[in-house]
């Protein structure tokens, strides 16, 4: 596994976006006439998280065998502004063409382990874990949630088919909350944890009654959040979601649940600044 893909996953996706930029060639390098060998490193312009480094080289080594490449910095190591975090070398050409993708991957993935761990020093001390969610770029899902992993962050289901989420628009399909875990129990038998989701007080009554194992407050006040988590029977986990983004966080984990869940650590997280400086080598 590189990055949570599996190295033919990771190819093929490396060569799809070596395809998508340069589908019949790069035209500046060849009108140019750039040959001969170069050099590089891939500076950090910022304070940042590392994350997708070994992806990220792997893409010269597919645009070219020749390219050699040297990781400088730990996966996870948060590392100041103006520091080289990697190498490579090769035929110029080469190096031009997969710079873009590289730096893309570098840039995206690490600014949500970035994003992520600042996250998790919010809640630092607290009893609670920080989840993702399914809110990811498509086609990138096992690389943005490596990144949450690698920012100390935790996943959530990786997708439909990875456990029982009950949220609003199933109750409506099947009439109430009591009948869509019911429908759940009896499908899934008594290995699958069922979670349901709820937008008040109410509504968390009624999942505590249709005996849901874990509970999602969605969009809920920090006061409802606080009172469902003292009502709440022993054995029942809370998992807080809904605009939970950084500055509210630690207020939050201080009502009580024991989860946190947040798509901004994917779909909002900023691109971190990184560039590749080429010089032609001796």
């Amino acid at each position: 596994m590189v990055c949570g893909l599996s190295v033919q996953a990771l190819d093929a996706f490396l060569l799809a976006a070596l395809r998508e930029d340069a589908p019949d060639g790069d035209r500046t390098t060849e009108a140019l006439c750039i040959s001969g060998r170069g050099r590089g490193s891939v500076l950090a312009k910022e304070e940042l998280v590392v994350c997708g480094l070994p992806a990220a080289l792997r893409a010269f080594r597919l645009a070219d065998p020749a390219c050699a490449v040297e990781a400088l910095a730990e996966e996870g190591a948060r590392v100041p502004g103006g520091t080289v975090v990697a190498r490579v070398e090769g035929p110029l050409a080469s190096l031009l063409l997969a710079e873009r993708v590289a730096l893309n991957l570098l840039q995206r993935i690490s600014g949500i382990a970035t994003f992520t761990r600042a996250c998790v020093d919010e809640v630092a001390g607290r009893a609670v874990r920080l989840l993702d969610t399914r809110k990811t770029t498509p086609g990138m899902r096992a690389l943005e949630k490596y990144a949450v992993r690698t920012g100390g962050g935790m996943n959530h289901r990786m997708g439909l088919s990875d456990g029982i989420l009950i949220k609003d628009n199933h109750v409506a399909a099947v009439g109430s909350i009591g009948e869509a875990v019911r429908r759940a129990r009896a499908h899934a038998g008594h290995l699958l944890k069922v979670e349901v989701e709820v937008t008040t007080l109410l509504q968390f009554q009624e999942a505590v009654a249709a005996g849901a194992d874990l509970i999602l407050l969605d969009n809920m006040s920090d006061e409802d959040m606080r009172e469902a988590a003292r009502m709440r029977p022993p054995g029942i986990l809370l998992e807080a979601s809904g605009g939970m983004r950084p500055g509210r966080l630690r207020a939050v984990a201080e009502t009580g649940v024991d989860f946190i869940s947040s798509g901004a650590l994917t779909h909002s997280a900023r691109a971190v600044d990184l560039s590749l400086e080429i010089e032609p080598a001796p």
